[in-house]
């Protein structure tokens, strides 16, 4: 426990301290800049933060639900050529967490753990392709034609995985040319590239020892940016949503310090084609309906939600529920000194009726994470 402690103080004093400067130095994405395949799925160093996000639902033979996120960040002390590597190898200006969680439908039982390295410490970022890894954990592209990428993880002596991920539709750039931004501060932007709709295969291995077939299906998130948030922002809250009429929904709502929602608040529906139609935040309604409180960090999550709006094909008003499958999905500091939710829920309509799956994030509601990000 002390040693967790030692280390998650570390971690939150690095985040901190280098999360609360400018992005002076560091690149900061601009719209019409094209970001040529493959090496936009790779690692930017000239950009401050960046990282790759796959959350999913799987299923096994027999029908039992699981839920799975494995995020793995980079972050630059200082832009490219300042920041003090040595001869040795070991870089001292890229610091690498990663996550992963698991969640087991059936029991509701919720497993995590995390990761901090530096570069050449059993963690690197691949620069021109896909290539992400932190101990023995691994994001890679292994088809650049196919997009088709493989991901090897787990949570601790619980669960490992190695899976398959297809793209089902093409990569989505969110945003104006793929930028897209958080505040009126030009800095506070990102290049926001997703796969919306993976195909997943592989196998998992639970503590029984057993290797066991599973499918499912996926969403993948990079983002390349050097400011996150401005200092008013308090946190953000996020969703994706894979309907099962083939498409999709994204949505973040940015939460200001005196309780309004912040005006770069977004929503978008992509199509059936891949296509995205942006809605700003007088577009939509994001309404927390049930908070979960956490037994750990106290933070009161508004876990089940509901966004209204126009859906495009319809023209029609429409409102989509996003209930969780487990309210206990919260990561807690740790390494990265930051508690958030991240979980797995079910989508549903008007009518109560489930039609498709989705995943949430939730931050800044056990403290501000202006400066971090």
């Amino acid at each position: 426990m002390i040693v967790r402690r030692l280390i998650g103080l570390l971690g939150w004093l690095v985040f901190t301290s280098w999360g609360t400067a400018a992005a002076g130095g560091f690149a900061v994405p601009e719209p019409g800049r094209e970001l040529p395949h493959p090496q936009r799925h790779g690692s930017h160093p000239d950009f401050r933060i960046e990282w790759w996000y796959v959350t999913g639902h799987l299923e096994d033979e027999a029908g039992a639900r699981f839920g799975f996120q494995a995020t793995f960040f980079r972050r630059a002390a200082a832009p490219p050529g300042l920041g003090g590597d040595g001869a040795d190898g070991f870089g001292r200006s890229q610091l690498f967490l990663a996550h992963m969680a698991w969640l087991e439908v059936e029991t509701g039982r919720f497993h995590h753990q995390e990761r901090l390295n530096r570069d050449g410490w059993d963690a690197h970022a691949r620069v021109g392709r896909l290539d992400v890894a932190n101990g023995n954990w691994r994001l890679r592209m292994v088809d650049e034609t196919e997009e088709a990428m493989e991901l090897v993880g787990g949570v601790r002596d619980v669960v490992s995985f190695r899976l398959r991920l297809v793209p089902r539709k093409p990569l989505v750039r969110f945003g104006r040319d793929g930028v897209s931004r958080k505040s009126a501060d030009l800095s506070a932007a990102s290049y926001y590239l997703s796969f919306t709709r993976l195909e997943v295969s592989g196998e998992m291995i639970q503590e029984d020892g057993a290797a066991r077939p599973v499918r499912g299906q996926a969403w993948m998130d990079h983002e390349i940016s050097s400011s996150q948030l401005d200092e008013g922002q308090v946190g953000w809250d996020w969703v994706s949503m894979q309907l099962e009429d083939g498409r999709e929904v994204m949505a973040y709502r940015l939460r200001r310090e005196e309780g309004t929602d912040d005006p770069f608040s977004t929503l978008a529906w992509v199509d059936r084609e891949g296509r995205v139609e942006q809605v700003k935040a007088d577009g939509f309604r994001w309404m927390p309906l049930r908070e979960w409180r956490s037994p750990k960090t106290g933070g009161r999550y508004p876990v089940q939600f509901a966004l209204e709006g126009k859906d495009p094909e319809t023209g029609l008003s429409r409102r989509l529920e996003f209930r969780p499958l487990a309210d206990a999905q919260e990561l807690t500091g740790g390494a990265g000194g930051i508690d958030y939710w991240e979980g797995a829920g079910d989508v549903l309509d008007e009518d109560g009726r489930v039609i498709g799956r989705g995943f949430a994030e939730l931050t800044g509601y056990t403290g501000s994470i202006a400066g971090r990000f």
